[in-house]
C-alpha cells in the first residue's frame, strides 16, 4: 500500500448515556455512504464510555483507585498503573477532560466488545465491512507526549507478524511485529484533533488489515502484553523499596526467572557475600526469592 487516507466528519453531538453509538456515528457519516469496504473506523473511548454510561460523579483520584490493580511507578501527584484491562498508563485512563465539572469519565468494560458491536451495527446497517477500533491517549516510556493507541478492535488484524521473513538484503527478521492497530489509532487521531469535536475517524488505504465479516480477529487484548513479561514491571523506586523493605508479599518476585548462571554472576558483584539484604534484593532483580536460590544451588 502506498497511499493512505484519513478524515474525520465535523459536527459531532455530544454524547449521553444510553445513546445509540452506532446511529451517531452513520450519521455523522453520511448514513454511511461515506464508507467503503476495508475501511477502519476508529472511535474516541470518550464516546464509547460515554454512551455505555462509564461517567462517574466525583473525585478523580477515587475513580483512579477503583480502576487501578497495582501501582507501577508513583511520582508525586502522578501515579502510573496498570489498570483492569492490563493497560499500563497514567491515571489507569481515567479522564476528567471535555465531561461535566466533578465528573470523571473512565474507560470502557471491555472495548473490544464495544468495537465488535460496533461493527456488526455498521454491517446491518449499510452492508459495508469495516473493522472498527476504540482509541485512548498514552504516554510512552523514554518518549515525551502522548499518541493515540488502540484499546479495543474488532474485524482487524492488530498486528503484522514478519517473524520468519527476510528483508531486501537477505536478514532474517525475528520480531518485527508493527503494531499496525496502534499506528491506525495514531493516524486518526492526527485528522481528529483534541479539542475539535471529531471522535470519530475513518483511515483508508489498509483493506488488507480487514477480516471479513464474522471474523473480529484477536481484539487489541491481544496487544497486551502479560503482566511480569515486560522488562520494566516497575518504575526504579519502587523496585528498589520492594526489594529492601517491602513485606514478604511485596517481595515476590516480578517477571521471569533469570538463568541461575546469570544470578550467580550478579551475586558474585557483592562487596560483602555474607550480605543476606543485598543477596536478597539482588535475587529479586532477577526473578528469584533467596530460600529458593539457595535451595537450587543446593541440589546435586
Amino acid at each position: 500500500m502506498t497511499r493512505l487516507e484519513a478524515w474525520a466528519p465535523d459536527g459531532f453531538p455530544e454524547v449521553a448515556a444510553g445513546d445509540d453509538l452506532a446511529t451517531l456515528l452513520l450519521a455523522a457519516l453520511d448514513g454511511g455512504a461515506d464508507l467503503a469496504d476495508g475501511d477502519v473506523v476508529c472511535v474516541t473511548s470518550k464516546v464509547v464510555s460515554k454512551a455505555e454510561g462509564r461517567t462517574r460523579v466525583g473525585e478523580r483520584e477515587a475513580a483512579i483507585d477503583e480502576e487501578t490493580v497495582r501501582v507501577v511507578a508513583r511520582r508525586g501527584a502522578t501515579r502510573i498503573v496498570r489498570n483492569r484491562l492490563g493497560l499500563t498508563m497514567a491515571a489507569a485512563g481515567v479522564d476528567a477532560s471535555n465531561v461535566a465539572a466533578g465528573s470523571v469519565v473512565l474507560l470502557p468494560l471491555d472495548p473490544d466488545a464495544s468495537a465488535r458491536a460496533l461493527r456488526r451495527e455498521v454491517l446491518e446497517r449499510t452492508g459495508t465491512n469495516v473493522a472498527v477500533v476504540v482509541t485512548d491517549t498514552s504516554g510512552r516510556a523514554w518518549r515525551e507526549g502522548q499518541t493515540d493507541l488502540a484499546i479495543g478492535a474488532a474485524g482487524l488484524l492488530v498486528a503484522e507478524d514478519f517473524g520468519g521473513r527476510t528483508d531486501p538484503h537477505g536478514n532474517s527478521l525475528v520480531v518485527t511485529l508493527p503494531a499496525v492497530a496502534d499506528e491506525l489509532a495514531g493516524a486518526a487521531e492526527l485528522v481528529q484533533g483534541k479539542l475539535g469535536g471529531r471522535p470519530v475517524a475513518v483511515v483508508r488505504g489498509r483493506a488488507d488489515l480487514v477480516l471479513p465479516p464474522g471474523d473480529d480477529g484477536p481484539g487489541a487484548a491481544s496487544l497486551v502484553r502479560p503482566d511480569g513479561g515486560d522488562l520494566f514491571g516497575w518504575g526504579a523506586r519502587e523496585a528498589v523499596v520492594r526489594a529492601l523493605v517491602g513485606d514478604e508479599a511485596d517481595r515476590a518476585p516480578f517477571g521471569e526467572q533469570a538463568d541461575p548462571e546469570e544470578l550467580t554472576a550478579a551475586l558474585l558483584r557483592l562487596p560483602d557475600a555474607a550480605d543476606r539484604t543485598a543477596a536478597a534484593a539482588v535475587c529479586f532483580a532477577h526473578g528469584w526469592r533467596l530460600g529458593d536460590w539457595e535451595r537450587n544451588r543446593a541440589q546435586p
